[in-house]
């Protein structure tokens, strides 16, 4: 059985967001981080962890294991908390999801963790663009690792041979980065 890890990116600084934790805002009468969190729970992964900067969310993921980055670090910093603890955790695999994206749905999450395996990637795909969630093996880890500032795992899998492009609604892999986008998706 391949182990895999559950990562909920939550540790972003938000700047286009203005001065309030989007990731703290209301949506759909709770905070915007609990609707990927509530949706990765339902997905069978062998440990989950949330990569955080600000404490105040801590309440929210009590069922994550926590892992606390400085605020104000990159994208890549944030990925790369995540895939050392999967790393140390025996991890196969690293299903990643992004804690401003609330429509992205557990069978969805499902379906790009069915067809990742231990040496091939799978991410959400709507059009033209892929996105997350996405599953990678641990042969990307060290990859994954040498990204710098705000570039996820993205960059990789543009170039990376055998992606797994898992097809879905574009509506659903709409991220939250303004509070028009917030307005817009409520």
């Amino acid at each position: 059985m391949t182990r895999t890890i559950g990562a909920l990116l939550a540790a972003g600084v938000s700047r286009r967001f203005g001065a309030e934790d989007k990731l703290l805002a209301p949506f759909r009468g709770r905070p915007l981080a609990t609707h990927a969190a509530h949706a990765l729970l339902a997905v069978p992964v062998d440990d989950r962890v949330a990569v955080i900067s600000s404490p105040a969310l801590r309440p929210l993921l009590t069922d994550y294991e926590i892992v606390e980055v400085t605020p104000g670090c990159t994208q890549s910093d944030s990925l790369r908390a995540a895939v050392d603890h999967a790393e140390a955790a025996g991890a196969e695999r690293l299903l990643i999801v992004l804690a401003d994206m609330p429509r992205v749905p557990p069978s969805l999450m499902r379906q790009v963790l069915e067809h990742a395996a231990a040496d091939r990637p799978a991410s959400a795909w709507a059009g033209s663009h892929g996105a997350p969630p996405v599953c990678l093996p641990a042969s990307m880890f060290d990859e994954l690792r040498a990204l710098e500032g705000d570039r996820g795992a993205g960059s990789l899998l543009r170039g990376a041979p055998g992606v797994v492009r898992v097809p879905c609604m574009p509506h659903l892999l709409a991220d939250i980065d303004t509070p028009e986008d917030l307005a817009q998706l409520q």
